[in-house]
């Protein structure tokens, strides 16, 4: 039996992306800069794929969407984008749990001279609004705050977030890569300027990616050349990628109304069974969460025998993949800093487990997930009771 449940760290490909895919690559391969027939077909197809991934977050105008090489690169030139414009330092805004391509480009800025603030969260991975109010100075350029955490799940306060920003003056950056396509995203309505996608994370080809800009929002390109994508992402587009992320965007807001509570019940049956095994902490918000996210911590991990790598590769040999949070560095095992900043120990961050559910995923996954995560641990722990009382 093979169960895929590491749908944040990838998705498959869906076929109709692969079938249009195939098409473009046979019949409509031009160059969309061209001016010829064949260079024509291609911008035809790229501009309908703007078309598609703006309807995913309901952009006003296509045009909003600028294509790049993935969610990382959107979020580069988000951070980027905005600092290039400035001729000395400014001041940046940041939560304590990024992604790293958000927080090892702010880093870069920091060490340019900027001033970070890192806003710290709860214990549930949260930032708090009123934190924000205070952190604001009179040069802060940029706010960017994760939308749905990959590690823990949790999805920030965005709308309310963003209007603190708005009133101030400053712009506002959210990495969307983990919420869109598992949940309704409208930045008519939310108070965004920027916010960054990723195609591979809603079933569509990896090496694509969308930065949303708010008209009227300046950003400096981080490429130079040809001018393409507005003259803000130069360099030849990815054709048959791009019309793949386009065909899974649509299809992905097409299913939303179906999938979210789909998943969430999935979800919440995986919770259910988890909390039956002692030593496992929950992480991460219960209520503000990822509909397809499930996410836990060993209480008492040690970093070798127990730890979220080896569960990992013991669930892999029972041909199950999920993920952990801890990083392995030259051998050494280093806790979770996305746990740590939550303040969880640092035992407690080596233990971090994410399982993450898809369209393919089924109760029988979760329930034969579960029973052989119990008889890993019994086996690690065989101290150990497996049932709560």
């Amino acid at each position: 039996m093979q169960i895929y449940l590491d749908y944040s760290a990838t998705t498959p490909t869906r076929k109709e992306a692969i079938a249009v895919m195939q098409t473009i690559l046979t019949q409509q391969w031009g160059n969309p800069s061209s001016l010829h027939e064949w260079g024509q077909r291609a911008a035809t197809v790229v501009e309908q794929a703007r078309v598609q991934v703006a309807g995913l977050i309901n952009a006003a105008t296509p045009e909003s969407i600028v294509f790049t090489s993935g969610g990382t690169e959107a979020d580069n030139l988000a951070i980027m984008g905005v600092a290039r414009l400035y001729a000395v330092p400014q001041h940046i805004i940041i939560s304590s749990v990024e992604h790293s391509a958000i927080s090892e480009t702010v880093r870069l800025l920091e060490m340019w001279g900027w001033e970070v603030t890192r806003l710290s969260v709860d214990v549930k991975g949260r930032v708090n609004p009123l934190d924000l109010k205070a952190a604001l100075r009179h040069n802060t350029a940029l706010v960017s705050i994760i939308y749905g955490q990959s590690e823990v799940g949790t999805v920030q306060p965005i709308a309310e977030l963003g209007k603190i920003v708005q009133l101030h003056g400053a712009l506002f950056h959210t990495d969307a890569v983990q919420a869109a396509g598992r949940l309704r995203i409208d930045v008519q309505q939310l108070p965004v300027d920027l916010l960054s996608l990723s195609s591979h994370k809603i079933y569509g080809p990896q090496g694509a990616g969308a930065l949303y800009v708010r008209p009227g929002v300046d950003l400096m390109s981080l490429l130079s050349g040809g001018g393409q994508e507005m003259g803000l992402r130069s360099g030849t587009q990815a054709v048959p990628i791009i019309a793949g992320f386009g065909v899974a965007a649509e299809l992905a807001a097409q299913e939303l109304a179906t999938e979210i509570p789909r998943l969430i019940e999935l979800r919440d049956r995986a919770f259910a069974q988890l909390a039956e095994i002692p030593g496992l902490i929950p992480t991460g918000d219960s209520c503000d969460r990822l509909p397809h996210h499930v996410s836990m911590c060993l209480e008492n991990a040690d970093g070798k025998k127990l730890s979220g790598k080896a569960l990992v590769r013991q669930l892999n040999l029972a041909g199950i993949g999920i993920s952990a949070g801890a990083a392995c560095h030259s051998g050494k095992l280093s806790p979770s800093p996305i746990l740590l900043a939550m303040g969880y120990s640092e035992k407690a961050a080596l233990g971090g487990i994410r399982i993450t559910l898809g369209r393919d995923t089924t109760e029988a996954d979760i329930d034969w997930t579960v029973m052989v995560l119990k008889q890993v641990l019994q086996r690690l722990t065989p101290d150990l009771s497996l049932v709560k009382r």
